[in-house]
């Protein structure tokens, strides 16, 4: 999921040629969180966001949807 490069066969990474995220017509993405570099992995069950930055290391940190909304206003 916070994957922004796709993979082949044999586990290598591969950029897209264009920068985009190839995990943005997932539904656990929010578009407008990855729009502004950042994981977007919703917890579906809780409606939870990731805030931390794109291919960030260890787990995700999720935060409530209105901590998402300021994000986005940019607050």
């Amino acid at each position: 999921m916070k994957a922004e490069n796709s993979s082949t066969a044999a586990g290598e990474v591969r950029p897209q040629p264009d920068g985009a995220r190839p995990d943005l017509s997932n539904a656990t993405i929010r578009e407008d969180l990855a729009g502004r570099g950042r994981c977007a992995l919703v917890h579906l069950p809780t409606g939870r966001t990731c805030l931390l930055p794109l291919r960030h290391h260890g787990a995700c940190e999720f935060h409530r949807p209105q901590e998402a909304d300021d994000v986005v206003a940019g607050g």
